[in-house]
């Protein structure tokens, strides 16, 4: 066995040297044959290139998937860069549009207080909030306008966006505004595009319900809301807000008057066909929940 060993051992290093020494003259005559400038050579160049170059398209593909992996990485590095930057952009911007928003809606409620007129025959009177008096069971503001302004009872009053109350309660320098939210509140309002007529009912809440809808089915979400003038006591035509659907699928009112951030409000001097002069000449129908007059008595006439 010794002598096997030793035998392969004599064959197989010349043979070795055999092949190292053929490759090396190969690669020398494919430098040669590369380096010498002449035209027939470049014809012979271009033939093996054709042959060859196309069939080593496989012992190139681990090379060409690895830069593009690469190139990849590379790529999703700068994606997770400019996400950050972006993020941060959004997180500023959103800063930057609650601040417009806000300046929007302030500005939008003072050039409708000063310049806005819902119809023309109607003129109007600015008054500063000066304190809530509202309570639980009753929800009120007090105007530092008041009897010698020529204010009366009844008379609408909005924001400038939408409609806040009624004047209920006229002194000489104040007057009180119930606001559409009370429970005491009953506007007969108008819901377009559909046409339909409601009653929208105060119950204390920051969006009252919507009552004696004649056709539910015709009134969907997002629907404009406004006062449509029956009874005379509010001028047509007043924005009171949207219509909007409660989780337990009532039909409610998302008023478009800011009653968070009172600051002004217009009465609108409406003389209408019906005049309210007190608190005490309309009741609330307790069958109905519709605004009524008192009953007619001939001994008080």
């Amino acid at each position: 066995m010794a002598i096997d060993r030793s035998s392969s051992n004599d064959f197989g290093r010349p043979l070795r040297r055999l092949l190292l020494a053929v490759i090396l003259l190969v690669l020398a005559g494919i430098f040669l044959l590369w380096r010498i400038d002449s035209p027939r050579v470049e014809r012979f160049r271009a033939q093996i290139t054709d042959r060859i170059v196309p069939n080593l398209d496989w012992a190139m593909t681990p090379v060409t998937g690895t830069v593009n992996l690469f190139r990849d990485f590379q790529s999703y590095q700068r994606l997770t860069v400019q996400n950050q930057e972006l993020r941060s952009e959004l997180r500023k911007m959103q800063t930057w549009k609650e601040a417009a928003l806000q300046l929007e809606q302030e500005n939008a409620r003072l050039l409708d207080l000063n310049k806005v007129r819902l119809d023309p025959r109607l003129t109007h009177i600015t008054g500063v909030v000066q304190a809530d008096s509202g309570s639980p069971f009753r929800q009120s503001v007090l105007l530092n306008v008041g009897a010698r302004d020529g204010i009366v009872d009844g008379w609408a009053t909005v924001d400038g966006i939408g409609l806040v109350g009624r004047i209920s309660g006229v002194g000489e320098n104040t007057a009180r505004v119930i606001l559409v939210t009370d429970t005491s509140s009953r506007i007969p309002a108008v819901i377009q595009p559909s046409g339909q007529r409601a009653i929208i009912a105060g119950d204390n809440s920051a969006a009252p319900p919507i009552d004696f809808l004649e056709n539910p089915d015709l009134v969907r979400p997002g629907d404009r809301v406004s006062s449509s003038g029956d009874g005379g006591v509010f001028p047509a035509g007043i924005l009171i807000g949207q219509v909007a659907a409660d989780p337990g699928g009532r039909l409610r009112v998302r008023l478009a008057a800011d009653f968070e951030r009172l600051e002004f409000l217009r009465v609108l001097r409406h003389h209408g066909s019906e005049k309210v002069n007190e608190d005490a000449a309309v009741v609330r129908d307790d069958a109905t929940g519709m605004i009524a007059p008192l009953p007619f008595d001939p001994a008080t006439e």
